[in-house]
This record gives C-alpha cells, sequence and structure tokens, in this order.
C-alpha cells in the first residue's frame, strides 16, 4: 500500500512523525505537508501566489516534502505532480494537534485535506488527537492504523471519507472505536477585547468545545466519554431531503 501522509500542523509536528512511524509498519509512505503550520485553513487551495516545494530530511535518512501551500494544496501537489500516473492508494491526514470532532470539519485544514482526497477518488482519513496534557500521539498512531486498516478491505462509497477523533488518555485507556454521526452543535465562538502597544482595540477570537451533551451518541459526545470515534463524511453536501420534498411540490422561484 502506498500512502500519502500530510497535515495542517506543518512537516515538523509531532503528530505527523508519530503517524509516519506508525504507517511505516503498513505500506510506503510519503510525506507531503505543508512548510509550516496551516491550521483553521479548512479546504483552501492557493491561486494567487506560486507554490513552492522542497526535500528535507525526515525521520533520519528518510525524506519528506515541504510544500508552501495549504493541506489541500499538498494533496493536489502530490497527486499531480509527484505521485503523476501512480496515485496513492490511501490519503491520511494528521495527527492533528486538537480535536477536529463535530462542526470542526467544516475549518480544518486537517479535515480539509482527506476532503481533498476523497474529491480525486482516493479513500481518505483525517486522525485529530483530543489534546489535553498527555499528547499520547503514539496511541492515536496506533488507532489511526487499525482504522486504516479496516478501511482498506471495506468499500467506501464515492466521495466519503473519515474522521478519526482519538480521546488524549493513558496507553490502553480508550474504551473502544466507535462509529458515529458528527455532532452539529456549533462551535461558540467569542471575543476578547484588547489593546495593541498603539492604544487601538483589537479582537482575538476563542472558541469554547461544543456543548456535545445535547447530541448524544454524536462524535463530540463519544470522544469525551473516552471513546475513539469516526465519523463518515461525505462531500455531497446536498440536502437531498428537502431538495426531493420542493421537486415532488414542483417549487417554483
Amino acid at each position: 500500500m502506498h500512502i500519502l501522509l500530510t497535515n495542517d500542523d506543518g512537516v515538523h509536528a509531532d503528530g505527523l512523525r508519530a503517524m509516519y512511524q506508525a504507517l511505516s509498519k503498513v505500506g510506503k509512505v510519503t510525506v507531503v505537508a505543508p512548510d509550516g503550520e496551516r491550521s483553521s485553513i479548512s479546504q483552501a487551495i492557493t491561486l494567487q501566489h506560486p507554490i513552492y516545494h522542497r526535500e528535507i530530511v525526515f525521520q533520519g535518512k528518510n525524506k519528506a516534502h515541504a510544500v508552501s501551500g495549504t493541506p489541500a494544496d499538498c494533496v493536489k501537489f502530490a497527486v499531480a505532480v509527484l505521485f503523476k500516473g501512480c496515485r496513492p492508494d490511501m490519503v491520511v491526514s494528521g495527527i492533528n494537534h486538537g480535536s477536529n470532532d463535530g462542526c470542526s470539519v467544516f475549518y480544518s485544514g486537517t479535515v480539509g485535506a482527506a476532503r481533498e482526497g476523497a474529491l480525486l477518488g482516493i479513500p481518505s482519513l483525517a486522525v485529530s488527537l483530543d489534546c489535553r496534557s498527555l499528547r499520547n500521539f503514539v496511541q492515536a498512531a496506533s488507532i489511526g492504523v487499525r482504522v486504516l486498516r479496516k478501511l482498506s478491505v471495506t468499500e467506501t462509497p464515492g466521495g466519503t471519507f473519515f474522521n478519526l477523533n482519538v480521546p488524549d488518555l493513558a496507553s490502553g485507556q480508550v474504551k473502544g472505536i466507535r462509529l458515529a454521526r458528527q455532532c452539529r452543535v456549533p462551535i461558540h465562538g467569542e471575543f476578547r477585547v484588547r489593546k495593541d502597544p498603539t492604544g487601538r482595540t483589537y479582537y482575538w477570537m476563542t472558541g469554547r468545545p461544543p456543548a456535545s451533551g445535547k447530541e448524544t451518541l454524536s462524535d463530540s459526545w463519544l470522544i469525551k466519554r473516552g471513546y475513539a470515534v469516526v465519523a463518515p463524511i461525505h462531500c455531497d453536501t446536498t440536502n437531498y431531503v428537502f431538495l426531493n420534498q420542493t421537486v415532488s411540490q414542483k417549487m417554483e422561484f
């Protein structure tokens, strides 16, 4: 199996290195990741600036590809340039430093890279660790490999990718791996008011985790209860129930 590994925390991130070590036991791994942090950039692509690429030493004698663009750029660049004529079997994005459950899937660069892979017709998995104090990336990587092995022999519907979130617990303390739907409770945005050195007012946006108790058995609800959670995410966001209803009612605008 040839795996394309990327992330949004940058090519030097600890989570990327942990995922690389675990995936290397499964197949050939090629790292193509941003040359710096690109968090919360979703599936943005670079159109107004050139994209630069260089090879760097990674994990001893191995090499990685550092790209000046976004996580989605990395996937596009790898498929169109580095792997031209030989597409990877799987795209893995992560391990992200911080969870990407619930509505975070709309903002996360980690998830955006997996979505890009799915749009290109490649089975894709996003992996995130709900970091607290332990930062147990090794356990998250091991769980990521378990999920990947299962997905590699499972027929995946076109345009679907998988979003894995792992609680940051001591080794062996994760209760299990569950499939679940995405929590729909929005991330609460708050703004702290501050003054810059010149006296001008500025605002720093912060956020709180979603109140997952409102949506039991969702990914956000389960991860807070010690489960690693896999949510199948579809690239087509059309509301087919509403669409079919309006079509049957012959609604016109």
